[in-house]
């Protein structure tokens, strides 16, 4: 491959990388926003990723601009070459996704467990009866009728 056309894929790639990235970044750090406005653990999050997400596909760009690909230095070549990179750049991208979703579920279990170990307000509404006293009946828990074969209270004497 001549000079022109190596330099010709680094640009492209090196281009589709930055904006790729761009993407992974603002995308990020909105899905990684906290709900009560605090997005600076977000922010520094997404930028990790991106950051790492850019190292690593350039380094593969570099990588796959040293194989030859048959054709030389044709514009199939090239196409050929961005071909394989736009295919591990996916494979990047659904890695990177991957792991701002991991950092995403923390966020909410951590949330969760926050909210569980809040001591709540004592609801008095638990101590109130289950059922309504019959109409006549004095106190606060019903008495029990009588069973239908005996016409006697129910006992626990049979089972």
């Amino acid at each position: 491959m001549d000079t022109n056309a190596y330099v010709a894929f680094l640009v492209i790639g090196a281009l589709i990388v930055l904006v790729d990235g761009q993407f992974v970044y603002h995308s990020g750090k909105r899905y990684l926003a906290n709900g009560q406005g605090e997005s600076e653990s977000g922010a520094s999050m997404a930028r990790l990723v991106a950051v790492l997400f850019h190292i690593a596909t350039l380094g593969v760009l570099a990588l796959i601009s040293t194989i030859d690909f048959p054709g030389g230095t044709t514009p199939t070549a090239i196409v050929g070459r961005v071909g394989v990179f736009l295919l591990v750049l996916a494979l990047a991208h659904g890695i990177t996704i991957a792991v701002l979703s991991r950092q995403r579920e923390e966020q909410v279990v951590e949330q969760i467990n926050t909210r569980m170990n809040t001591p709540r307000p004592a609801d008095h509404s638990l101590n109130d009866p289950v059922v309504s006293p019959v109409p006549g009946q004095e106190g606060r828990d019903p008495r029990v009728s009588p069973s239908i074969e005996s016409g006697t209270p129910y006992t626990t004497d049979r089972y």
